[in-house]
């Protein structure tokens, strides 16, 4: 625990890989992450008997799935963490590219599960949802793209980056699942703006988004529904929002008490989409505020290491890949607390799902690759011209 007394030590050539990796990760954020994930397992603890019983399992079954999965995302986090930027970027681009075909794949061979948006393989002991892992190695790719676009007769990456971003998004669409659009578009956007893009261009693209959801609206009633669920002054009590809503409410600052809370009961979803319900309704605004602080100390720490990085392309693909981290929370937070419409978002670390707590290792991961400290001159070394 050194850094978090005296900061990070820079590697030494020649160390081996796990005394090197020990020294040089933001061990912070990844006490952060092993919280979260401890969280989710609390919170599963609560949530996800009804839902057992209901579906004939044993009262844990879910919980033990999750701590399976959520293993194997932590083995994936460790071992990705410990990659070069280099290697992360190899994979990366392999990883795209079979998650692209898949999601290409999936109007032929997916399945809805009876939620009306055909985003999953069945996979017989589960399911396999192509999107999650996408996100981060497009993310990676698009970032290559765009480090690329800046050198001396460089190729025009951000251009291509931005195509790339719009058919991920049709295909997405077509699904339906705006919500994961949105969240690639938000990431592109992120990176393009650090990239250097002229803010009228993202005002212009921010305009485009509005025109393309007002199309949505008139043309998809799964999209319009959302909506006007959302925009609705009130909220029907026996809907998923109303269910959260009232629990949120009947938390207060302190919860109801462990084991107390009613709202699992009638949310089919209160260990994925609306986890942080039964958190509110349990242990009051507290935990819930704590959970929050989790996921800003990790965006926080994450970019003010990458502040410091010389490499455009880690500066890129880390700030890519923590912006969209830390929306996810937040989108999944706001919908519970009807803040924005409902869009199917799990939140990071804490909800059941394997393959989003999975991805979310890898991406996870690949972050803590990007921001672990190397032996390198700071960014503003270069901009005084003393830079190596």
């Amino acid at each position: 625990m050194t850094e978090m007394v005296y900061g990070a030590v820079p590697a030494r050539d020649g160390d081996p890989v796990l005394p090197r990796w020990w020294r040089t990760i933001d061990k912070w954020s990844m006490s952060c992450i092993l919280i979260l994930f401890s969280i989710g397992i609390l919170l599963g603890l609560a949530a996800s008997p009804p839902l057992a019983e209901k579906n004939g399992f044993q009262p844990f079954h879910y919980v033990e799935r999750q701590a399976i999965f959520g293993f194997a995302a932590l083995v994936a986090m460790f071992v990705t963490s410990m990659m070069t930027p280099q290697l992360v970027r190899r994979l990366a681009v392999v990883g795209f590219m079979l998650a692209f075909v898949a999601l290409v794949m999936l109007p032929f061979f997916g399945t809805d599960f009876g939620k009306g948006a055909v985003r999953w393989y069945s996979i017989g002991f589960g399911s396999l949802q192509p999107s999650e892992f996408l996100k981060p190695g497009f993310v990676v790719v698009a970032a290559w793209l765009m480090a690329a676009s800046q050198e001396i007769n460089g190729p025009p990456g951000k251009s291509w980056s931005f195509l790339l971003a719009l058919v991920i998004v049709a295909f997405l669409a077509m699904q339906p699942d705006f919500g994961q659009a949105c969240l690639v578009l938000f990431g592109w956007g992120v990176m393009y703006f650090v990239a250097g893009a002229p803010i009228v261009l993202l005002v212009g693209m921010a305009a485009c988004v509005v025109a393309v959801g007002s199309f949505a609206y008139s043309n998809s009633e799964h999209f319009a529904r959302r909506i006007d669920g959302f925009l609705s002054p009130d909220v029907d009590p026996n809907t998923q929002l109303g269910f959260a809503t009232n629990a949120i409410r009947e938390g207060g600052f302190f919860g109801v008490g462990v084991g107390e809370g009613e709202v699992k009961w009638s949310l089919p979803d209160a260990h994925t989409d609306f986890i942080i319900a039964v958190a509110a309704e349990e242990y009051g605004l507290i935990l819930v505020l704590c959970i929050i602080a989790l996921y800003m100390l990790i965006v926080v720490r994450s970019l003010s290491r990458l502040m410091r990085e010389r490499d455009p392309f880690i500066r890129l693909a880390g700030t890519g890949l923590v912006a969209m981290f830390g929306v996810q929370a937040m989108i999944n937070i706001g919908v519970a607390v009807r803040l924005l419409p409902a869009k199917g978002m799990t939140l990071p670390f804490v909800s059941y799902g394997g393959s989003s707590l999975i991805a979310g290792g890898i991406a996870v991961g690949m972050l803590f690759a990007f921001t672990r400290s190397r032996p390198q001159g700071e960014i503003r070394d270069i901009l005084r011209g003393r830079g190596r």
